[in-house]
């Protein structure tokens, strides 16, 4: 039945983003799927948010993206990637899809709700962001996500792996399959550096086995008879921003050894040069300049908490939600992971989901405060499930973002509870997670820390209490001004009468400065 269920999205989904001449790659990470398309002019939006299963959308770059949710998506993605391959059978489900897209625009053009346009606002928030996000550092931070987010399934997987180990040698018991279990969750990480290496090769056009060969030098265990100043290299010195630094240099080797060397000898010559330029490079500079970052990232990542905990995750826990819509939290990926291979988790990560549950306290509240405008409380309760599990985007672009004053509200709900996790690290108890991707009520499983799993559970759900509450009342008491309230407070309202009072406090907002949404 749920097989049937996921055909049925895909099937439904595939006319409306243009049928499969269309799409030109299909891919999913976490929350989404993210589609290449070869003409986004024949993509129907209104129709796509329309669709039961979907959440949301977001167009980032070059990658069109479907919000679906944890789990669906990994369901649906080879579903529809099987019906692009099978494109000669799609065209009668393209036929009924469209005509059933015709029906939702014409109901549409009947009548306006509130929801539609707050949903058309966000897309206007998300175009003006995306005419200034193609900067240089803009598009260099895309590459690193594209590089790690492949790696999302596996460390949550091993990760939560680790933590049933770990958790059966705290009560004591199952001695003798803790062993596998920490030989089960710890093989990808010891190897996480050549994944790394291969996917930055593929992202930096290079060969991706070239960019694995490379990095593999990095926890290569003979690296530790190689001294660089006088000292002897450790296994795994530099960890993935070794990695990320040696295929990125493999590419460029690799690429100016295409254009010079003869093909008679290219098969020869190029991966040989590009190996070995890259791995004395990778040995005598990059995996010492590596480590040394590597260290220093964790020692300033323990200080911070330790020394401004209650500041410092009020800060992160409040900037998050801005830093998502412009892009600069991908630059958190690689900190995220190289925390979590040297030291087994991420104390940001937890502190930086707070500002999810910030957002979800407000939506309440706004479902509360407009209790007539029953097409924005419908909005509210389809993405709230999704809010609650940490994804984001619907109640973003969807509720708090076009409205305004809202979107604040929730940041701040965000920063109380980063500032709660912050304040018990300060005291001493650390939170942490052992992989990304998961937010919410998600990252429970993946939780550690150093007082045990109950007492870092607890402070977690602390946090997460702190921030519904917060966003909740901020929300709730400050989140309109009487004439807004009024406004918004019905059941449908002319697209020309709602969007413009909600415009100029969301642009506001939503361009602080030229500087997208991920899963928060």
């Amino acid at each position: 039945m749920a097989g049937n269920e996921h055909v049925a999205t895909a099937a439904a989904i595939l006319p409306l983003v243009g049928g499969a001449a269309n799409v030109t790659s299909v891919t999913h990470c976490m929350t989404r799927l993210r589609l290449g398309l070869a003409d986004r002019s024949r993509v129907d939006d209104a129709a796509l948010r329309a669709l039961p299963a979907v959440l949301g959308v977001v167009e980032d770059g070059d990658s069109y993206q479907i919000v679906l949710g944890p789990g669906k998506v990994a369901r649906v993605t080879p579903e529809f990637a099987r019906l692009v391959d099978e494109s000669a059978d799609t065209a009668p489900a393209a036929d009924a899809a469209t005509g059933a897209a015709t029906g939702v625009a014409r109901s549409d053009d009947a009548a306006a709700s509130t929801a539609d346009a707050l949903a058309s606002r966000g897309a206007e928030i998300r175009a003006e962001r995306r005419s200034r996000n193609r900067t240089p550092l803009k598009l260099f931070l895309r590459r690193i996500a594209d590089i790690f987010v492949p790696l999302i399934p596996a460390l949550i997987g091993c990760g939560i792996i680790a933590g049933l180990g770990g958790l059966l040698v705290n009560l004591g018991w199952a001695g003798g399959l803790t062993s596998a279990l920490t030989a089960v969750s710890s093989g990808f990480m010891a190897l996480i550096a050549v994944f790394v290496g291969y996917n930055t090769a593929r992202e930096f056009g290079g060969t991706p086995v070239l960019g694995g060969a490379v990095a593999a030098i990095i926890v290569f265990p003979g690296v530790a008879k190689v001294e660089v100043f006088g000292t002897p290299l450790v296994p795994g010195q530099g960890g993935v921003l070794g990695a990320l630094g040696a295929a990125a240099l493999a590419a460029y080797v690799e690429r100016w050894c295409r254009r010079r060397v003869p093909e008679a000898v290219d098969v020869l010559v190029t991966p040989t040069l590009t190996v070995l330029v890259s791995g004395l490079v990778t040995l005598y500079g990059l995996m010492y300049v590596a480590g040394e970052v590597a260290e220093g990232i964790g020692t300033a990542a323990d200080w911070l908490l330790t020394h401004t905990g209650a500041f410092a995750g009020f800060a992160l826990g409040g900037l998050f939600l801005p830093l998502v819509m412009l892009g600069l939290h991908q630059a958190l990926i690689p900190i995220h992971t190289t925390l979590i291979e040297s030291q087994g988790y991420t104390v940001l990560l937890p502190v930086l989901a707070m500002a999810g549950a910030g957002q979800v306290g407000c939506a309440i509240a706004v479902a509360l405060r407009l209790k007539r405008n029953t097409s924005l409380r419908k909005t509210v309760r389809s993405a709230l499930p999704a809010g609650v599990l940490g994804v984001g985007e619907p109640l973003i672009y969807g509720v708090s973002l076009p409205l305004g004053r809202p979107f604040i509200t929730a940041c701040v709900g965000g920063a109380a509870g980063g500032g709660l996790v912050g304040l018990f690290s300060m005291l001493g108890t650390k939170v942490g997670a052992t992989a990304i991707g998961p937010s919410g009520w998600a990252l429970f499983p993946l939780l550690a820390g150093n007082r045990g799993l109950g007492t870092t559970a607890a402070v977690y759900g602390l946090g997460l209490l702190a921030g519904y509450g917060v966003g909740f009342a901020a929300t709730y008491l400050f989140g309109f001004d009487s004439a807004t309230l009024r406004e918004l407070n019905a059941d449908t309202l002319p697209a020309s009468a709602s969007a413009p009072a909600a415009a100029p406090a969301a642009t506001g907002i939503a361009e602080p400065s030229p500087a997208q949404p991920s899963e928060p």
